[in-house]
């Protein structure tokens, strides 16, 4: 017999994207299932009011993840994921942005895919896309750019840097995640590789939120203008000729 959870079952566990920030921009179907979740495992990114839309008997498990602050072990959620759904529970990881950009979404997909649980994948607006709304700006301008690259600045190993020759080579728009306590070495790395020091970057503080900032600069100054506009993270940093866009649209605050 059919009934109003038959689309989320019990051991089963869906891997939410809660967006960038604003819980309107919350897909229909993320909803649906945080109305019906037994338990939910929530990121700090995740703003308190996407939660309310959880049933008031739900569990909520806050496991912190935010740079630069003591997170939980990421092989410690994944084993109360499978423990939580082993238990016959409908259980959400709730995760800022898109669960499959630089959210460990695909660690977890696998952890749980071993053990036998069923999964789904919700998918949800990533603070890329709407730190570029935030600008103004088209990441795929046709005149400025030939595509978009997404990249993390917390990498997993120091010794694991990305191909900075390649990305400049590749004349994309770059788009950086958690890159804000690296922005001196981006900015070294992009220019040896051979960008030019006045490429237009945009820098996009809690888009989306009431605590939204958005200021733009140039390559040369990005840590400097960090450090004087005192951002804080999380930042979408948007680097590349797309952003000269927002200078003209005069839509944020310049920096120095």
């Amino acid at each position: 017999m059919n009934t109003e959870t038959d689309f989320f079952m019990s051991g089963e566990v869906a891997l939410i994207g809660a967006g960038p920030g604003d819980p309107e921009l919350l897909t229909l179907k993320a909803i649906k299932y945080l109305k019906h979740a037994q338990v939910i495992l929530v990121d700090d990114l995740v703003r308190p009011e996407v939660l309310e839309y959880a049933n008031s008997s739900t569990r909520i498990i806050h496991v912190g993840k935010r740079g630069g602050c003591v997170s939980t072990p990421q092989a410690f959620i994944e084993k109360m994921l499978i423990k939580e759904a082993q238990a016959g529970h409908r259980v959400v990881r709730l995760k800022g942005g898109d669960p499959l950009i630089f959210g460990r979404g695909g660690e977890e997909l696998t952890s749980l895919r071993a053990a036998g649980i069923k999964t789904t994948i919700i998918n949800g607006v990533s603070s890329g896309f709407s730190a570029a709304n935030a600008l103004g700006v088209s990441l795929t301008h046709r005149h400025n750019s030939q595509g978009v690259t997404f990249i993390t600045g917390h990498l997993k190993a120091p010794d694991q840097q990305p191909n900075w020759k390649a990305l400049v080579e590749c004349r994309t728009t770059l788009v950086v995640y958690m890159g804000l306590s690296r922005a001196a070495i981006i900015r070294e790395q992009l220019i040896i590789a051979g960008m030019s020091p006045a490429t237009p970057v945009g820098l996009v503080e809690s888009s989306s939120t009431y605590q939204q900032r958005c200021v733009i600069t140039d390559l040369q100054h990005l840590p400097s203008t960090i450090d004087q506009q005192q951002l804080h993270s999380p930042v979408i940093m948007i680097i590349g000729d797309v952003v000269a866009a927002a200078q003209q649209l005069q839509r944020i605050d310049f920096a120095a």
